[in-house]
């Protein structure tokens, strides 16, 4: 069964050439690859043009509208039944396709599977104990809770690695209204799960190497920004709300600013340290999250009673 890898760009020069020279390195050469430029204004859409592709490829130019928008673009315009999606600064290894395919085909093609691999952090990643917590137990993958990889919870439907059906796609877009980069992929995992019966399973074969520098202030901030995007998630759905830390009443009281000031403050310090403080790093970033429960709360429900 043909796969269609559909990858969104914005702004990534710096890794886009090396992800695409591993897509076309894969062993698996039965695909077609779609890039949706969304809006880059780094040189992308010249580099595109321009470049000679080994493998089938349609390129789409849209104004910068982000990831959902561009991901529903790049299903509309696979010719694949599967579609495989890779992040723009993801490099895949050779058999990560065979590796998504191998799972579906196991199944014998099954159209309510999806498939997740493992994103690791690219080797030129300086990699330290924050950037493993992240990874395989914090707040950005946490693979290493995933609890049966054979049914693995909505929560990890992660678009930087990740295959199902165009139809499922198709049935149950991304929603294009999410102000950030930020829960709008496992919203759709939900609604699929939900409304059509995908099951999620997790191949840790599947790997990409992901390069995105981040530090304890970046990672911060988009907590902060997960915390905005969680209470429209919660408009969606308002049955999750203890999922997505919420309940009737709006989030839970911020704990003092000044002590959190003073934990961020030592956190940031902890950066490229040989020091392992979980403890540490979760309760700055879920005081960060919830700074932006409160933000979305007051935007989304307290401007507008009733709503």
């Amino acid at each position: 069964m043909r796969f269609t890898v559909v990858m969104p760009t914005f702004n990534r020069m710096d890794i886009l050439p090396e992800a695409l020279d591993a897509v076309e390195a894969m062993e698996d050469d039965d695909f077609d690859l779609v890039i949706v430029n969304d809006g880059s204004s780094d040189g992308t859409q010249e580099f595109l043009d321009s470049r000679s592709f080994k493998v089938p490829v349609r390129i789409v130019h849209q104004a910068n509208a982000g990831p959902a928008k561009a991901r529903n673009c790049g299903v509309k315009e696979a010719s694949g039944k599967i579609v495989a999606f890779l992040g723009d600064d993801t490099v895949p290894e050779v058999s990560w396709l065979a590796q998504h395919r191998a799972v579906h085909a196991a199944r014998d093609y099954d159209p309510t599977l999806a498939v997740i691999g493992y994103t690791a952090w690219h080797l030129r990643m300086r990699l330290n104990p924050f950037l493993r917590y992240i990874n395989d137990w914090g707040l950005q993958f946490g693979y290493a809770i995933i609890p049966d990889p054979e049914k693995v919870p909505f929560n990890f439907f992660y678009t930087s690695n990740l295959s199902l059906h165009r139809d499922m796609l198709l049935a149950e877009p991304f929603d294009e209204s999410f102000p950030y980069a930020s829960w709008e992929d496992i919203e759709a995992g939900y609604r699929m799960q939900e409304r059509r019966g995908m099951h999620l399973v997790y191949n840790k074969e599947a790997v990409v190497a992901h390069d995105h520098p981040t530090t304890i202030a970046r990672f911060a901030s988009r907590q902060e920004k997960a915390g905005y995007s969680a209470v429209v998630f919660y408009k969606r759905h308002p049955e999750l709300g203890g999922f997505l830390g919420l309940g009737e009443n709006g989030p839970p009281p911020l704990p003092s600013e000044w002590r959190i000031h003073l934990l961020t403050e030592v956190a940031a310090a902890t950066q490229n340290l040989p020091l392992d403080v979980p403890k540490l790093w979760d309760n700055v970033f879920r005081y960060h999250y919830m700074r932006g429960l409160h933000r979305g709360w007051q935007d989304l429900f307290a401007a507008s009673p009733g709503s």
